[in-house]
């Protein structure tokens, strides 16, 4: 059975997050003096600039009431295509003009508050200089599949989580970032896109079945 797509950008909510619609020009960034990696456990001050690999440690107040502190490392940025990964889903005519891409990332809870059920706290950046919302799906996405963190995220908890991110107009993606609401100054990953590979089948292979 086909399944559909609930949601290209913009529409899963984020407490005190910016409208995906506004844009987040590369003049956003602080200078490269903010982008020096900081020592483990600090705060990665607003505006920093990262490459894919590095990680930033920031606070983190996915709703009022819960204050956490987590570290994201954005490991990967992957191209992919409709044809490739998303086999079997019915899509409309505004998904379709959309260009696809994957964000892979490594986020560590570092705080004392658990912070599981919370989507991961990461915008795409475009061409335009547009920030994109990942996608929210109806049933789960094999190809990238944790966006949401995982309940419980306690402490010292750490997952490899996946975003979908619909760029309009066949747009290019060109960054990720950590933007938690409209006034804070973004720290940006940028990076050179992989191709998305599916990967391959764990164990041994099994035997063909004959007519």
């Amino acid at each position: 059975m086909a399944m559909s797509l609930m949601g290209c950008s913009g529409t899963a909510p984020r407490t005190n997050a910016p409208k995906a619609s506004e844009s987040a020009s590369a003049s956003d960034s602080a200078s490269p003096s903010a982008s020096a990696e900081p020592t483990a456990g600090a705060l990665t001050e607003p505006g920093a600039d990262r490459r894919l690999g590095e990680t930033a440690t920031v606070e983190w107040t996915p709703k009022e009431g819960v204050d956490g502190k987590i570290s994201i490392t954005v490991d990967k940025l992957e191209s992919t295509s409709y044809k490739q990964t998303f086999s079997g889903w019915k899509l409309d005519e505004a998904t379709l003009a959309r260009a696809p891409y994957f964000v892979r990332a490594t986020i560590e809870n570092d705080g004392d508050t658990d912070l599981g059920g919370y989507d991961a706290p990461l915008w795409g950046l475009d061409d335009e200089g547009n920030l994109v919302e990942a996608a929210a799906f109806k049933e789960p996405f094999k190809p990238c599949a944790v966006k949401t963190l995982p309940k419980p995220f306690a402490p010292g908890a750490s997952v490899d989580a996946c975003l979908v991110m619909l760029v309009p107009d066949q747009g290019k993606l060109i960054g990720v970032s950590f933007r938690p609401y409209e006034e804070f100054d973004p720290i940006t990953w940028q990076g050179d896109l992989t191709p998305y590979a599916a990967p391959k089948p764990s164990g041994s292979p099994s035997r063909s079945a004959t007519p």
